[in-house]
């Protein structure tokens, strides 16, 4: 009990992890390099600190498999959800945070707990021998010598893909004559009223030439050693999007569906551009979707061909960073230690699951397993019925075989998804067809979900008093 844990990285998935830990009991010392050693795309030294988006998604627990996920990690004790939950922004349907304050908080709830030391600096190549229990949670950024160490460790060829920030722009820049408030389908989310989006029509001919001028703008140039890193697919950036066909834009982040223009209520838009609220005060405005790797010269310029933001001012620009994840079915045991090396078990993103709600809940399920191994209990794994089975389950050796690079099945990051989770036969009874169909069977998957969670924590609950 007295031997601490080691966890390396401060992001959400360690210090989710580093929180699950230390409700057991059990001291934790939390490495993060930064300041020492900064990254492309941290801004500050803080703890869990959101880089790309302020959105942790849907909060819908009946019909959304992210919202589920929210809601299991909320009853497992989840560090990251009270934070979210307290500093939260409006967001439509979406749960999304004050940034600052979302990761102050968790800076300075780990940093007054007792059982935490947070040491600054890296930890170059492999954990010393005498850490026998680590968790590494070093993130879409792990450093070189890390990421070095564990291909060395392994034999793997490859640990990365590419990951895009969208810009931010400062709300009173934007036009309101033009843009107009409204959330798609005027749905409300947490903390929301129905109107939590700020919208920028385009007619055709608008979105044409933006289209011809994001395709034609100068993009930032790879190292060679990055160029042959894929994108994840969830996170594409919009340059790449356009040069897949004119229309693939307006079917994406820029689809018009479930808007109407305040201002020209008969005049339907034919692309939308959306942007939410990034920070409390309401300043900051996020352009979702807009991950890009235009140089910051022609983001200026291409983004201000965007009606309604003609004169903006950008209080960040798109930026490009490197992710870097395992082959976990390959080289991940099911409680997601490494095979080659049990003492180094893995969360977050570096295990290939994608977005900040599933790296966090791959860090609570880390810091749990961890923590029952150390008490010398029995590492049981959630059922896969829940949405923390189902992520773990695709991570650790689940995923679908899809395309092959050199031969060998690739591996490919994965939000929680109702695909991920095992059928369930269709109740008896009067046959649903379409849209209710759909939501009757995502209910019934999330009912089941939620009972065998309750079932599940029910039991670490008990033993954990025993």
């Amino acid at each position: 009990m007295s031997k601490p844990v080691h966890v390396i990285g401060g992001g959400l998935a360690g210090s989710e992890a580093t929180w699950q830990i230390v409700g057991r009991g059990i001291p934790v010392i939390l490495h993060e390099m930064r300041p020492t050693r900064e990254t492309p795309a941290h801004k500050t030294e803080r703890l869990a600190e959101l880089v790309c988006s302020n959105s942790f998604r849907s909060d819908d627990s009946e019909t959304n498999a992210i919202g589920l996920l929210h809601e299991e990690m909320r009853r497992a004790g989840s560090l990251v959800m009270r934070a979210g939950d307290q500093h939260q922004v409006p967001a439509g349907s979406a749960l999304a945070v004050d940034r600052d304050g979302f990761s102050q908080s968790i800076t300075e709830t780990l940093s007054a707990h007792p059982l935490v030391t947070i040491e600054r600096g890296e930890v170059a190549g492999l954990p010393p021998a005498e850490w026998d229990n680590v968790v590494v949670a070093t993130g879409p950024l792990t450093s070189p010598s890390l990421a070095d160490a564990i291909l060395a460790l392994t034999g793997e060829t490859a640990l990365a893909f590419f990951d895009a920030i969208a810009p931010i722009v400062y709300r009173d820049s934007i036009d309101m004559s033009i843009a107009w408030a409204q959330s798609r389908y005027d749905k409300p989310g947490p903390g929301g009223t129905g109107a939590d989006y700020l919208n920028c029509p385009l007619d055709r001919d608008e979105y044409e030439a933006f289209v011809a001028a994001v395709v034609a703008g100068e993009k930032t140039e790879f190292h060679d050693w990055e160029k042959a890193t894929p994108y994840f697919e969830g996170c594409l950036p919009i340059e790449v999007m356009a040069e897949r066909g004119p229309e693939t834009l307006r079917h994406g982040p820029m689809k018009p569906v479930g808007l109407t223009n305040r201002h020209k209520p008969h005049d339907k838009p034919y692309a939308v551009v959306q942007l939410r609220q990034d920070n409390a005060l309401g300043t900051l405005w996020n352009m979702v979707g807009f991950q890009t790797k235009l140089r910051y010269r022609e983001q200026q310029r291409i983004l201000r061909m965007i009606p309604g933001l003609r004169n903006a001012e950008f209080a960040r620009l798109g930026a490009i960073h490197r992710n870097t994840f395992l082959n976990s079915p390959k080289l991940l045991d099911p409680s997601l230690r490494l095979r080659a090396m049990p003492r180094l078990r893995f969360a977050g993103q570096i295990t290939g699951c994608e977005g900040y709600v599933e790296s966090a809940a791959i860090g609570l399920l880390a810091g749990r397993f961890v923590a029952a191994e150390r008490l010398g209990e029995e590492v049981r794994l959630p059922p896969l019925t829940t949405g923390f089975g189902a992520l773990l389950a695709h991570i650790t050796g689940g995923h679908v075989e899809g395309e092959t690079i050199d031969g060998a099945r690739s591996f490919q990051p994965m939000n929680v998804n109702f695909g991920l989770f095992p059928p369930m036969r269709e109740p008896a009874g009067e046959k649903l067809r379409g849209n209710e169909k759909t939501i009757a069977k995502r209910k019934a998957l999330t009912r089941r979900a939620l009972a065998d969670l309750d079932l599940w924590l029910g039991r670490e609950q008990s033993i954990a008093a025993e």
